[in-house]
């Protein structure tokens, strides 16, 4: 028996050889919807992920305390960026001085978005990572896609579960980077128990834009519709279409049948 598996072993290795040394070049799946959509698939999960995993930035607040005679502006800030743990970004003074007697440094912005900023980033890549796998797949293995049962079906499955997932993590992106806003903004006066001292006077100054993170949404919807639209092409690859014909008319070259309504 040990010898017996061992030549099943060795049958299947020569098999997958065989399939693997079927790579071949061809261009032509990337001008048709299935390859060209994964290209652009491909290139907005990169923006996806690079436009809010690599976020930084800063909330100030000016403080000082009018009966020391001393009416000049101290800048109090926080720094935030990716994964958006607030709770754990510690306010600073500049320069480093004692500002009008208060503790800042055990001051800290509120709430912990990482769970979801994480989430949102981490699907983004492992679709970017999908995309090549794929595009390397109509590309360089075209013959091999077209002829299996299986490989556009698990195309078909994986485009669904993303399109769903990318709704999904997107809203929950959306929903933190509204609270993100609000823990960063004016809200903040209302926190920080050294603004509520008799002799000391707090504004809000600025907060660090965050145009960047509102393109991550857009582009996390954007990508939601990307891989709805291309579950139909992908649709159409498997078997499920037109089952008799699809390898036929692939094999032969002869008149593709006609498309089911």
């Amino acid at each position: 028996s040990m010898a017996s598996n061992i030549y099943l072993v060795r049958q299947r290795i020569s098999r997958l050889g065989q399939r693997m040394s079927a790579f071949q070049i061809n261009l032509n799946p990337l001008k048709e919807p299935i390859g060209f959509i994964k290209v652009l698939q491909w290139i907005a999960s990169i923006f996806a992920f690079a436009t809010c995993g690599g976020f930084k930035g800063k909330t100030e607040i000016l403080v000082n305390c009018p009966p020391l005679k001393i009416t000049e502006n101290h800048t109090v800030e926080a720094t935030f960026g990716y994964p958006f743990r607030l709770n754990q970004a510690s306010f600073r003074s500049h320069p480093v001085v004692n500002v009008c007697n208060g503790n800042w440094s055990s001051h800290f912005l509120i709430g912990d978005y990482s769970s979801s900023a994480q989430f949102y980033v981490t699907f983004a890549v492992f679709v970017f990572l999908y995309c090549i796998a794929a595009l390397l797949l109509y590309v360089g293995y075209t013959n091999l896609y077209r002829d299996s049962r299986k490989l556009p079906m698990i195309d078909f499955v994986v485009t669904l579960v993303a399109t769903f997932l990318w709704l999904v993590s997107t809203s929950a992106w959306a929903k933190a980077l509204t609270d993100i806003k609000i823990a960063t903004g004016h809200n903040i006066l209302q926190e920080l128990s050294s603004c509520k001292q008799p002799e000391v006077m707090c504004y809000f100054h600025s907060v660090t834009s965050m145009g960047s993170l509102n393109v991550s949404v857009i582009f996390g919807f954007l990508n939601m519709i990307l891989w709805g639209g291309n579950a139909w092409f992908v649709y159409k690859e498997t078997s499920l279409h037109s089952p008799s014909n699809t390898s036929a008319s692939h094999s032969q070259g002869g008149v593709p049948p006609p498309a089911g309504i």
